[in-house]
């Protein structure tokens, strides 16, 4: 797969993972995923965002040899899934200077044995100037961990938000379309980002300040309709909890099943919606995003 373009001389570059069925050796993946990097040309200088899982290098690397060496490479986290085909970029690029904050810093020295000399370091609002594209690093913490940060490109108002607004959905098109997306996106908001709701929205409030016309996430589809995924995460972090019983349960001899279906027929008579697991056949995804709405 080539390149593909986002904006002139911003492009979707990375991998896109259709057979992989689990995450994290825990998360099921029914749509698969993707490992976004993001290739930006400025008049000056040029900038990867993010690398792939180091499984999915030789695809990164070939469309790299579509474009010119990247004077920079951005990583937003430090988990290997965003940063752990830097190794070889550092390889194939001598003169490459990898550019994160602090806490990021830390990380990829400690679990990638990077040289500290290869480091530019930036804080909240720094900006990093390509010639006719400007990079500004906003630091979004636990979203969802401690070190992560998004960019901003200001001249076509494009937010590289990492997990963010990300999705497990593996597609061939660019940009997303919200009513295939929306079940993929809950999901992950579920699975990943609601044990930390409230920083979500500290987080969704900051980099809403700047005019997005483009969110462009490390997995799934890019969003050229932004104001979908703002408003879902809105929604799913700070939406009043819905007339919903959440019901997971396991049975060994269906005693316990008999209990649930009683509970079920009594909660429906009452106009209360159930949305029932059986903790043997379980899908996690499917638990975690009843959990966003379940009152």
């Amino acid at each position: 797969m080539k390149p593909r373009q986002i904006v002139p001389n911003v492009s979707l570059v990375g991998a896109v993972d259709w057979d992989r069925r689990l995450f994290d050796a825990l998360i099921p993946l029914p749509d698969g995923t993707s490992y976004n990097s993001y290739f930006v040309q400025g008049s000056e200088k040029s900038a990867l965002l993010d690398t792939v899982d180091p499984v999915h290098w030789p695809a990164l690397s070939q469309q790299l040899d579509e474009l010119p060496p990247p004077d920079y490479l951005v990583i937003h986290h430090v988990e290997q899934d965003h940063s752990g085909a830097t190794p070889m970029l550092l390889e194939r690029y001598p003169d490459l200077t990898i550019v994160c904050n602090q806490k990021a810093h830390t990380m990829l020295v400690d679990h990638l044995h990077v040289d500290g000399a290869r480091f530019h370091i930036v804080g909240d609002g720094d900006t990093l100037d390509l010639g006719d594209k400007t990079l500004t690093f906003l630091s979004t913490p636990w979203v969802h961990w401690p070190e992560t940060m998004c960019t901003w490109l200001e001249q076509d108002r494009i937010l590289f938000s990492c997990d963010f607004f990300g999705s497990h959905y593996a597609t061939s098109d660019v940009f997303a379309d919200k009513h295939e997306v929306y079940d993929g996106a809950k999901r992950y908001y579920a699975e990943i980002m609601m044990p930390f709701g409230g920083q979500v929205l500290k987080n969704v409030d900051k980099v809403t300040k700047y005019p997005i016309e483009i969110i462009a996430p490390s997995h799934g589809p890019v969003y050229d309709d932004p104001g979908f995924i703002i408003e879902a995460y809105k929604d799913w972090a700070g939406g009043e909890p819905q007339n919903i019983v959440c019901l997971p349960y396991v049975t060994m001899h269906d005693s316990t099943r008999l209990m649930v279906d009683h509970l079920t027929a009594a909660l429906t008579d009452r106009g209360v919606a159930v949305e029932r697991f059986d903790l043997t056949t379980l899908d996690a995804g499917e638990l975690a995003s009843s959990l966003v709405h379940a009152g």
